[in-house]
């Protein structure tokens, strides 16, 4: 008996990079959503303000796309939600830079071939995965971050952007 194969593409690297700035898009939704003091200030039961969140974001996806087509990986102890190093004072600075890791995210796309998602990488010289793998990691941690920052602000008295605007 023969046994047949089909193979169907779920995703291709277009829609994945196009979902991932989606969600981009809606994490900037919430920074811009935040009182400006509140967004480096405001905690509940000693979890990191959202701007330390955001900038935890910027730092996997911005050194974390680097890594992911050259294979040189800042280590995690020097990126900046670690080491406090060019932590942005206003929401406008971390708006910037959030703008520039999302310009720097569809850059170094064009460079992720689909023979380099199956590529084994050791991410911030500390995770073993795949290229792959690892890119669902910042789109996860980027989610559960995002979520935090719903929950400041519902507590804040903030309306939160619509969770599914990805837009």
């Amino acid at each position: 008996m023969e046994t047949q194969t089909t193979t169907v593409t779920v995703m291709t690297s277009d829609i994945l990079l196009k979902h991932w700035q989606g969600h981009r898009g809606l994490t900037r939704k919430v920074i811009e959503a935040f009182p400006e003091k509140d967004l480096f200030t405001f905690s509940i039961g000693g979890m990191r303000t959202f701007a330390d969140l955001v900038m935890e974001i910027i730092d996997l996806s911005n050194p974390g796309m680097i890594g992911l087509v050259t294979d040189k990986w800042t280590a995690m102890k020097d990126l900046p939600h670690h080491s406090g190093e060019g932590m942005p004072k206003t929401k406008e600075e971390l708006l910037i830079l959030w703008d520039e890791t999302t310009q720097q995210i569809d850059r170094l796309w064009e460079q992720l071939t689909p023979e380099r998602f199956t590529k084994a990488v050791l991410a911030f010289g500390m995770y073993p995965g795949t290229v792959c793998s690892t890119l669902f990691y910042f789109i996860d941690n980027e989610i559960h971050h995002r979520g935090q920052g719903y929950v400041y602000l519902r507590a804040l008295g903030v309306e939160p952007p619509f969770f599914w605007d990805r837009s």
